[in-house]
């Protein structure tokens, strides 16, 4: 019996969005991927912390987007994690606790251009494929052709977590930018105004 594997697209998501869901939904549908796992980072060490909704208001976000979608899960691993997480950290916790899963990468191409900067990234792309959706005015630098790089087509929206949270700030509707429970979600709550 073949491991099923399980592909991990990590963000701050915050908020989740229509163009998050679109590639989870893609990668998961429309690769070799069994199942997608959103992790929610509660603190990437490449971005600051002070723009950052409460870690478990973005992870019920998540949960909210995906509804009852089979095969996409929201995880908290990263949460009882030491901060700030690395990826391969997060990777050898999961490889750990769940021995019987196949674990792989899904990131933007500007992720894999900075893939270099990443801790033990050789690691990385030793031991782990990594999906790769292309972004438009980034080159996918010198990794592109990696044999564990799998660089897809995947479709994409130009819209951004900031311009949602100026939209909610400014007080101006963000329906149709996220998805609808989401929205419904944001409207009753304040979480970024």
């Amino acid at each position: 019996m073949s491991i099923p594997k399980v592909g991990l697209f990590f963000g701050s998501f915050n908020p989740v969005h229509v163009g998050h869901m679109i590639i989870a939904n893609f990668m998961a549908t429309q690769t070799n991927l069994e199942e997608v796992w959103m992790v929610v980072s509660p603190h990437n060490p490449l971005k600051t912390k002070k723009t950052l909704a409460r870690d478990h208001d973005r992870l019920h976000l998540v949960r909210l987007a995906i509804s009852d979608n089979p095969k996409l899960k929201a995880s908290d691993v990263e949460f009882s994690l030491p901060q700030p997480s690395y990826t391969i950290d997060t990777l050898s916790y999961l490889k750990e606790k769940y021995p019987n899963r196949q674990f792989a990468l899904i990131m933007g191409g500007d992720n894999l251009a900075t893939l270099h900067k990443w801790k033990n990234y050789e690691l990385l792309l030793r031991d782990y494929e990594l999906f790769v959706y292309q972004r438009p005015q980034h080159d996918l630098g010198e990794l592109e052709n990696h044999p564990n790089i799998k660089v897809v087509e995947a479709p994409l929206m130009q819209i951004s977590a900031s311009y949602i949270r100026r939209c909610l700030q400014d007080g101006k509707s963000v329906q149709y930018l996220v998805p609808d429970a989401v929205y419904q979600y944001l409207e009753e709550v304040p979480l970024y105004r």
